[in-house]
Parts: C-alpha cells; sequence; structure tokens
C-alpha cells in the first residue's frame, strides 16, 4: 500500500556522510518535531535527477524554509558515498540532506519503490517529493511513468 496524505511515516535506517563518516539516521529522527521535504529519486547522478531535480530544491531552499520548510532531504537508493559524491558535485552546500537508502527499505515502505532492472538498476525509489510535518504526511507528489512535474521544487513550493 502506498502512503497517503495524512499517514505518518514509516521508520526506516538511512545513511548520511558526515564529518566522522558515513553515520545511520532513523527517518523518525530526521522528521521529529520538524516539517520536512523530502524528494527523491531514482539514482544519483542520471540525467534529470542532476540537471533538474536536485538544483530545482537547490535554487528553491530559501523560497522553501521561507514558506514554513524546517528542513530538505534528497533520497536514492544508492549508498552513502554515492549520494555524498552527487551531494559535492551538484555544489548542495547546506541547502539539501543528501540521504542513502542503500537497500530500498524506505522506499519500499512507502510503497514508493520501482522496478527498474530492466534498465540494469534494480529496485529504486519512484520519483517523489512529499512534505511531512513532525512524521505525518501533509503533501505528497508522484510523478508517473517517469515523468517529471509534481516531485519538483516549484510544484510543492505552489502548494505549500
Amino acid at each position: 500500500m502506498t502512503i497517503q496524505v495524512g499517514d505518518t511515516l514509516p521508520d526506516a535506517t538511512l545513511m548520511e556522510m558526515t564529518a566522522n563518516g558515513p553515520q545511520p539516521l532513523s527517518v523518525k529522527d530526521l522528521v521529529a518535531g520538524k516539517t520536512v521535504a523530502l524528494f527523491a529519486v531514482p539514482g544519483a547522478f542520471t540525467p534529470t535527477c542532476s540537471a533538474q531535480h536536485l538544483p530545482g530544491f537547490v535554487t528553491q531552499a530559501a523560497a522553501l524554509k521561507a514558506k514554513g520548510i524546517d528542513e530538505i532531504a534528497c533520497l536514492s537508493v544508492n549508498d552513502v558515498f554515492v549520494m555524498d559524491a552527487w551531494g559535492k558535485a551538484s555544489n548542495v552546500g547546506d541547502a539539501v540532506r543528501m540521504l542513502a537508502d542503500g537497500n530500498g527499505d524506505f522506499a519500499k515502505a512507502l510503497g514508493l519503490d520501482l522496478d527498474a532492472s530492466g534498465f540494469g538498476m534494480g529496485v529504486r525509489s519512484q520519483r517523489f517529493s512529499l512534505v511531512a510535518k513532525d512524521g505525518k504526511v501533509t503533501q505528497l507528489n508522484v510523478d508517473e511513468g517517469g515523468g517529471f512535474e509534481v516531485s519538483a521544487a516549484e510544484y510543492m513550493l505552489d502548494r505549500l
């Protein structure tokens, strides 16, 4: 079953690169007491994700925060080292937290996993964005069929 507006995010352990190396981060800790904009991409360094999706959230970070977003996080079913390298290559700085869902456990728990084995990518996350207030989903935007429209930062911003 797919997560819906009004549902509480399931907990899962993500990985984040820190000054001390890779560290686990629970979804529960990420969202506790905050309003979080979370967006997921099928893969780091992929064309649409690198040219449009991630840069849109970096560019709109200040505007999102002005509308009440405390934290912006990018999620992909990639390892923590790839997510860290992608964040550095994309100059995200402190605008977006780069989080790895290495085994796709969180994507599966959301019901937003994607079988991309036909492209040699295995199980990945669908392209989506959501807003969670203290863990409860208040906005959910899922792109269909490989498109890129409703999960964009601008789309989210217009609905805050």
